[in-house]
């Protein structure tokens, strides 16, 4: 009889090994990771931190947060103070701390490092609790779905598509409110730096998207149990600056093999007016482009 459950257990054991294989090579999460349920504060995502010193008295916490040439706004600094509180309260049982009076948050300002907030401790030692500010509370709600939205973004943009081969597409720097600023600002990405690919991600890593990279330019993304297949493609000199026919049949052919439930280009190129027939065949697809990028920013940062 131990022989038999042995052999069973083992057979158990290589299906469970096969099917999570296929699931991988498919560029779907596991069973796992599929029933991830709605983001709680305790995922939060947090800014790196670069340094940290003790220096007479004073925790100094760097961040590799870059920020704005302008000042730094209320928001940034509440948040990166708050963050550096919590930096020196996961240090506080192996560092002796008796003597802190003072937290002081950094970030980066090109080479250079700049203070953004200090937090003065009445008593020295003794941390403030925690209270970290929510940036986007409205995607803290289970039900809070961007995609349901999708139809209402602009079918063309301002100027419309089109274009010369070699034209220069310049980089598009959405607009964004002070809060989703410090979201995509905490995770290193510079919103003023003219990448909106870049930006729509970390909105969406903001909004409790869970993302993966799986392959160049691409991405397994999953918030509350629905998981999306994202392509990133991008624009360099000499390229047409609308997207080629052959990148959306690649994309659309990728992202069905993927077994994700939606698939979601983001590019700062044109549309072709054959992406409006791809999406009303297939409702899971939505090509986010030049036209509708920043629609799309508006979504995940204001609900």
């Amino acid at each position: 009889m131990p022989v038999v459950i042995a052999v069973v257990a083992a057979a158990v054991i290589v299906v469970v090994i096969i099917v999570a294989s296929h699931r991988r090579r498919a560029g779907a999460p596991t069973t796992a990771t599929a029933t991830t349920a709605a983001p709680s504060p305790s995922a939060r995502l947090r800014p790196a931190v670069a340094e940290f010193h003790i220096v007479s008295g004073s925790a100094r916490v760097h961040f590799e947060v870059p920020l704005p040439s302008s000042e730094v706004d209320g928001v940034l600094r509440e948040l990166l103070g708050r963050e550096a509180v919590e930096v020196v309260r996961e240090k506080r049982h192996t560092l002796p701390l008796g003597d802190l009076i003072q937290v002081v948050a950094l970030g980066r300002r090109g080479t250079e490092w700049v203070e953004v907030a200090t937090i003065g401790l009445q008593t020295p030692g003794e941390l403030p609790p925690p209270m970290i500010p929510e940036l986007l509370p409205h995607a803290m709600r289970r039900e809070f779905n961007p995609f349901a939205r999708l139809a209402e973004l602009p079918e063309t943009g301002p100027g419309g598509a089109g274009g010369t081969v070699g034209e220069r597409l310049e980089g598009l720097a959405l607009r964004l409110p002070v809060q989703a600023q410090a979201a995509v600002r905490s995770q290193g990405i510079d919103p003023s730096a003219g990448n909106a690919p870049a930006v729509v991600l970390a909105l969406m890593r903001s909004a409790g998207y869970q993302i993966m990279e799986t392959g160049p330019a691409t991405f397994g993304a999953i918030r509350a149990g629905e998981r999306t297949f994202i392509r990133v493609v991008g624009h360099q000199p000499g390229d047409y600056p609308e997207l080629d026919e052959t990148v959306v049949r690649t994309f659309v052919v990728d992202f069905a093999s993927s077994g994700m439930d939606r698939g979601l280009l983001l590019s700062e190129k044109w549309a072709p007016f054959e992406i409006h027939e791809r999406e009303r065949r297939d409702a899971r697809v939505r090509f986010i482009t030049r036209e509708r990028i920043q629609s799309f920013a508006d979504v995940l940062a204001l609900g």
